[in-house]
């Protein structure tokens, strides 16, 4: 008896094991997930590549978008321009990455998520500074999902 019951605990702890391998595996992230993920994703490539208006296209294009640092700032193309004036030069935007990104979906009233909340850090690795002083920090998104897929609604960067 001691010996299947062994068994069936090895088992199970072998299945636990598997269950969270697959969960953190990006193939088991919901589609919503991974829609962010990819957005996310683009976003960074195309800051990289020092092309600030492919940047802001995970933006939504509205006049109700929000950006909050050291000030707030409304509208998506008040965003767009201080983008272009904090960071006017390659080297001053260098390599961007981010890290410790949690997604959170937020059911609406039918089961759908067409709501995120998006927490994490960003980095850049770079030579020169401008109006934009700042390396390191964190940030809190709110993406929204409409007709043009999801969409960053409000972003506060600290």
């Amino acid at each position: 008896m001691k010996r299947v019951f062994q068994t069936i605990c090895l088992s199970l702890f072998a299945l636990a094991i598997q269950s969270a391998a697959f969960a953190q595996s990006p193939a088991s992230q919901p589609p919503e997930e991974a829609a962010i993920r990819a957005a996310i994703q683009t976003q960074t490539d195309a800051w990289n590549r020092a092309d600030i208006p492919a940047f802001m296209q995970t933006y939504e294009d509205s006049p109700e978008t929000t950006f909050i640092g050291q000030k707030l700032r409304k509208g998506y193309q008040p965003i767009l321009e201080r983008y272009k004036q904090s960071y006017s030069t390659r080297e001053q935007m260098g390599t961007l990455t981010f890290s410790d990104i949690d997604i959170r979906l937020l059911p609406s009233g039918c089961g759908k998520s067409e709501i995120a909340l998006v927490t994490g850090k960003f980095h850049l690795a770079r030579t020169e500074h401008g109006a934009a002083a700042k390396d390191d920090g964190i940030f809190s998104l709110v993406w929204r999902k409409g007709p043009h897929g999801w969409k960053i609604i409000l972003d506060h960067t600290s």
